[in-house]
This record gives structure tokens, sequence and C-alpha cells, in this order.
């Protein structure tokens, strides 16, 4: 099950904030990290990673349900990379 906002909201909440500045909290940390990101800045959160801007050139591509080729614009695109810390933690053995 993926971990949505609002699972994020509730966490925040039972921190002792209210329901309300709990979910301006979540908006506010997502919405700052949108405007970075659509500003060609990185987010580097320490110990959790990195979320970078790609840009990717005009490419041909295939439609695979039909084997058509096609022409995929230039685009800019969202990688995120996890942290040494995080990939250690999510790999040690239970």
């Amino acid at each position: 099950m993926a971990l949505t906002k609002n699972k994020i909201v509730e966490q925040v909440n039972e921190l002792g904030f209210t329901k309300k500045k709990s979910v301006d909290i979540v908006e506010s940390l997502l919405e700052i990290i949108k405007r970075s990101l659509e500003e060609g800045e990185d987010v580097l959160v320490s110990g959790f990673g990195k979320f970078c801007i790609k840009d990717k050139s005009t490419r041909r591509g295939r439609n695979p349900a039909t084997g058509d080729d096609l022409l995929l614009e230039a685009r800019r695109v969202v990688t995120f990379k996890c942290s040494g810390k995080l990939r250690d933690r999510i790999n040690e053995e239970n």
C-alpha cells in the first residue's frame, strides 16, 4: 500500500498539531518542493535523497500496441536518487 498525502497529514497530526495546521504544513512543504523543481533547482533532503530535473531531448519512439514509429517531444522529467543512508536502511536484514 502506498503512503498517501492524507496518511502523512495524519502522522504530522499525531505530533500534536491541529488537523488544519497539519494540512498546512504538508501542503507548504510540497509546494516548496514543487516550486524549486519548476525553477530547475535540485531538492536535496539529507539522509533521504535528491530530486533532480533532467532534460530529455526529442527522440524516436514506437507505439508498442501498433508498432508505429513516432517522435517523442523534448521534455523535462523529475528523477530521484536515494541517499546511501536510506539505501542501507532499506536493505538491512531484519
